[in-house]
């Protein structure tokens, strides 16, 4: 057990400055003023994460080590927006379409809705 939290933990590590780095392009590139660091971190950690399932899915290439170590550790690290997206990538293989509606629905909203009522209670404290 304290081998899985120290793989995910260093994949969390690297991760995590992985997207500080790429996430500074917000402060190179302006392109209608959408954070295109954020938005390259979110994209890139979607394929990472699609392509270590996809070969997950074929073969034993990857140990379990392994995994932890790049999809829970390094994806998480990099973005949970890999996460979210390959959770999604489950629910369409199980032919649950409405829960992926639902979800993302759900997290999008509730999300947005979540980060804007913080913002006002740290406004009024």
């Amino acid at each position: 057990m304290l081998k899985h939290i120290l793989l995910i933990g260093t994949g969390g590590f690297i991760g995590s400055v992985a997207r500080y780095y790429v996430s500074r392009l917000n402060l190179i590139w302006d392109f209608l003023s959408i954070p295109i660091g954020t938005l390259l971190v979110n994209i890139a950690g979607c394929f990472i994460i699609g392509f270590l399932t996809g070969i997950s899915d074929k073969s034993n290439l990857l140990s379990t080590d392994m995994r932890l170590f790049l999809m829970v550790g390094f994806c998480g690290g990099f973005t949970t927006f890999s996460s979210f997206a390959n959770e999604n990538l489950m629910l369409l293989h199980s032919g649950e379409v409405l829960s992926i509606i639902l979800y993302t629905s759900l997290s999008v909203i509730l999300g947005f809705l979540a980060v804007y009522l913080g913002y006002v209670l740290s406004n009024i404290l």
